[in-house]
This record gives C-alpha cells, structure tokens and sequence, in this order.
C-alpha cells in the first residue's frame, strides 16, 4: 500500500490548488497551511525549483477523534497534500494515506479514523478530474 494517493491532471498552477481546496471542503476538510515551496527555496536558498506547494489540511472532527484516542498524534496533523508542476500545465496532486502513517502508531482506535479520512482524500484525488 502506497504512502500516499496521486493523479496528474491538465491545467494552471494556481487554478489548480483553488480545485483541491474546493475539494478538500466537500470532503470537511480546511487547509491550514499553505506552504509555497519554491518561493522558500528561492528565499532561504537563491535555488530555482519548479512550482510546488504544500498544503496541510486538517478535518476538524476527525482531528478531534484522533486527538481522543492518541494525544501525540498532533505530530502526524494536519493532513499534507502537495501540488507540484512537472511540466507545463501539467500538475500532479498528491495526497498522505492517513492509514499506512497511522500504522506507525500503536494505536486500535485509530484505525477506524485513519480509515474514513483516508477515503475522504482519496476521494479529493479522485474528483480532481470531475472538478470544472
């Protein structure tokens, strides 16, 4: 089982990521964090790298359910789906399979979590294609 899920679709850089945060909200969940990973690169380091940007979702229920069952597991939050350009107007968006990360965690009652967020940003990656 991959660690995370992916596609590759046509189209603008930026018009893409309001897609995925479109679609991240059908699905409850909120980006928190918006990290543009070239223009950090570019800042920190004065290296050019192609378009790529972060961004950390968080579903507020489900991160309270987990919080529940593992204090700690803070450290897995929020949810990271990265937006990358690997050509142009060809973007590829990824997605953390909640369920392998969690298998880290010793932890039964957060399977089932793991499990219905994990369908929620697939379901993302998937409707990447049906989003107009």
């Amino acid at each position: 089982m991959k660690y995370y899920f992916t596609t590759i679709i046509k189209g603008n850089f930026d018009i893409i990521i309001d897609k995925v945060t479109n679609e991240l909200k059908k699905e409850g969940f909120g980006v928190l964090t918006t990290i543009n990973i070239q223009q950090t690169l570019k800042n920190k380091l004065d290296v050019t790298f192609k378009k790529y940007t972060i961004l950390g979702a968080c579903n507020p229920s489900f991160a309270y359910k987990a919080l529940q069952a593992e204090d700690k597991i803070g450290t897995m939050l929020p949810c990271n789906i990265i937006v990358q350009e690997i050509a142009v107007n060809t973007i590829e968006v990824s997605a953390i399979n909640p369920l392998v990360s969690m298998q880290a965690v010793n932890n039964n009652q957060l399977e089932d979590i793991a499990k219905e967020v994990s369908n929620k940003l697939e379901n993302v990656i998937k409707n990447m294609h049906n989003e107009k």
